[in-house]
C-alpha cells in the first residue's frame, strides 16, 4: 500500500476480458492494510481472485512459488504490487504467445521514477532466443510465461536467494523455452520507483550479490557448453551483478569489506573469467575485472580514482591495426598488464580527435580504426594528413603482451 491500489486497478482495466484472467494474491505478512484491501478487492472484483495470507517469508521467492502452485491459466505473469500494466498489456502478450507458440513473452517495460532496461525494445520480435537478442539483459520476473513450460520442468524460484532469484528463474526459462517473443511497440509494464526509495533488489548485504552471481554463472555453465554462446551469456552476471561491486564506491569501503569482496570474487573469476567474456566488454570494465582476477587491489584503486575523477584516457593506434585506450598502467612494466586488456574489442566509441598515430603502418591503422569504431572514426579518414598530430606512442610492451588464453593468468 498504497501502490497496490494502482496495481490492481491496472489489472481490472485490461482489455483482455475478466473471464480470461485470474488473480492469485499472496499476502506475505504485510502489516500496512494490504491483507484487508485484498480481501475486499476479491469480494467485489469481476476478476476471479484468490487471496492467500501467510507469515512473512523474508523474500519474493516464497510467495511467488505459492502463487505459481495455485495458478491454473495457460500463462503466468508475476506482477509486483508496486508496479502496473498498460491497458492492452495482457491482450497483446497473450496474442503474441498464441500466434507464435512461444513459451515466454516480454512486454516493453518503462521506468516510473527509476531506470528500466532498454536495449531489448528496439523492435518487436515474433520469435527469438537468448543468444540472438538482448533479452539476457532483462531477467526480472515480469514476463509472460507459458505455465506448461514451468510445470514440465518443475521450475520454481530459489528460496535460498534473497536477491537475484528472478534472474535465475527467467534465464532458465529462456534456455528451456521453445522460442521467446518480444512486444516492443507498446508499453506493457510500468516499473515503479517507490517514493521512499525502498526496493527489495537494492536492500541487503553485498554478499547477496555474490550469491546471485554465483548461482547464475553455475546455471549457465550447466546448461550451455563452453564456447561463444556461453561467453555471450556469462557477460550478464559479470557486468550487471559482479562489476558494480568494484565501482568507485569501493574506494570508500573499509579494508575488511574490500578484502572480503576480493575473497568472494576469486572463485568466480578463477572458474568463469576468460578471454571470450572479457573481449565483449568495454576497456574500463574489462580492466577492473582483470585487476580483481589478479588480486591487484592496488591497481584497482588507481583505476577507480581515474574513473571517479571522470578523466579521459588517451587513445592510441597501434601498428598492428588495433586501438588501445590509455587507462592507468598501460604499458607500465611494473604493473605487467597485457596490451590486449586495453584493446578496443567492442562497439565502444572513441574520439578521433584524441588518437595518437604511430609513425609507421598508418594506412593499415586507419582501416583498422574504421572497422572498429564506427561513424566517429570514419570521419577521421577524410581529414587531411597535416591535421593529425603524430606524437610518440608509448614504448612497446614486453613479450608477455601476447593475449593469454585466460586474461586472469
Amino acid at each position: 500500500m498504497p501502490y497496490l491500489v494502482e496495481c490492481l486497478k491496472s489489472v481490472e482495466a485490461q482489455t483482455l476480458s475478466a473471464d480470461r484472467i485470474e488473480i492469485v494474491a499472496v499476502n506475505d505478512g504485510s502489516t500496512d492494510g494490504t491483507g484487508e484491501y485484498l480481501d475486499a478487492f476479491a469480494e467485489r472484483s469481476p476478476i476471479p481472485t484468490r487471496v492467500i495470507h501467510q507469515e512473512n517469508s523474508g523474500g519474493p521467492s516464497g510467495p511467488r512459488n505459492v502463487g505459481l502452485a495455485q495458478a491454473r491459466g495457460r500463462y503466468v505473469f508475476f506482477l509486483d504490487a508496486d508496479d502496473y500494466f498498460g491497458p492492452e498489456a495482457l491482450e497483446r502478450m497473450v496474442a503474441m504467445g498464441d500466434r507464435n507458440r512461444t513459451d515466454v513473452v516480454l512486454g516493453k517495460v518503462v521506468g516510473v521514477n527509476r531506470g528500466a532496461p532498454q536495449s531489448m525494445w528496439g523492435k518487436s520480435l515474433d520469435r527469438t532466443d537468448v543468444f540472438s537478442s538482448n533479452i539476457k539483459f532483462t531477467l526480472s520476473a515480469q514476463k509472460l510465461f507459458r505455465r506448461e513450460l514451468l510445470v514440465r520442468h518443475g521450475m520454481c524460484f530459489d528460496e535460498s536467494l534473497k536477491t537475484g532469484e528472478d534472474a535465475l528463474f527467467t534465464l532458465e526459462a529462456y534456455l528451456r523455452a521453445d522460442g521467446v517473443s518480444v512486444v516492443a511497440d507498446y508499453v506493457c509494464y510500468h516499473l515503479v520507483g517507490r517514493d521512499d526509495g525502498v526496493h527489495v533488489t537494492k536492500s541487503g548485504s553485498y554478499t547477496l550479490r555474490f550469491d546471485s552471481a554465483r548461482a547464475l554463472m553455475k546455471l549457465i555453465e550447466e546448461n550451455v557448453p563452453a564456447g561463444s554462446k556461453r561467453d555471450s551469456l556469462m557477460i550478464r552476471p559479470f557486468l550487471i551483478t559482479l562489476l558494480p561491486q568494484f565501482g568507485p564506491g569501493f574506494l570508500k569501503q573499509s579494508e575488511k569489506v574490500r578484502r572480503h569482496k576480493f575473497e568472494l570474487a576469486k572463485p568466480l573469476m578463477d572458474a568463469y573469467w576468460s578471454t571470450g567474456v572479457a573481449r565483449r566488454m568495454k576497456v574500463h570494465e574489462r580492466l577492473r575485472l582483470h585487476f580483481v582476477a589478479r588480486g591487484r587491489e592496488d591497481l584497482l584503486d588507481g583505476l577507480l580514482a581515474f574513473l571517479r575523477d571522470k578523466k579521459t584516457p588517451q587513445v592510441y593506434g597501434g601498428s598492428d591495426g588495433r586501438t588501445y585506450l590509455g587507462y592507468p598502467y598501460f604499458r607500465d612494466r611494473d604493473a605487467g598488464i597485457p596490451d590486449s586488456v586495453y584493446a578496443v574489442t567492442t562497439k565502444e566509441m572513441v574520439s578521433a580527435d584524441r588518437i595518437q598515430w604511430p609513425m609507421s603502418g598508418r594506412a593499415r591503422l586507419v582501416l583498422g580504426l574504421r572497422r572498429r569504431a564506427g561513424a566517429v572514426l570514419r570521419r577521421t579518414i577524410r581529414r587531411p594528413a597535416r591535421s593529425v598530430a603524430v606524437p610518440a606512442v608509448p614504448p612497446a610492451a614486453p613479450p608477455m603482451d601476447e593475449a593469454p588464453k585466460q586474461l586472469a593468468a
